[in-house]
């Protein structure tokens, strides 16, 4: 699994994992447990490029928000893979 380090919100870490295009494993530590439990459960499954569309721009506070910097962090490992 992939770990990152958001930015600007109440989650510590994100860590997930992507197989042929598609968010395997996801976890959030911090933040709103129940809020990100529904996220990761919703996310789980999905194509990348689509939860990368759905998800960046979300704002909670400091101009992002725990979906945005999940967006953030799988476009930077995409970035990282090629």
């Amino acid at each position: 699994m992939k770990s990152f380090k958001p930015e600007g919100v109440c989650s510590k870490e994100i860590s997930f994992a992507i197989e042929e295009g598609t968010i395997k494993d996801i976890e959030f530590r911090g933040g709103c447990g129940g809020n990100l439990e529904a996220i990761a459960t919703l996310v789980k499954g999905m194509e990348v490029e689509e939860v990368v569309n759905k998800l960046r721009g979300i704002t909670c506070r400091n101009g992002t928000s725990c979906p945005d910097q999940l967006s953030k962090a799988i476009v930077a490992t995409l970035e990282d893979k090629n």
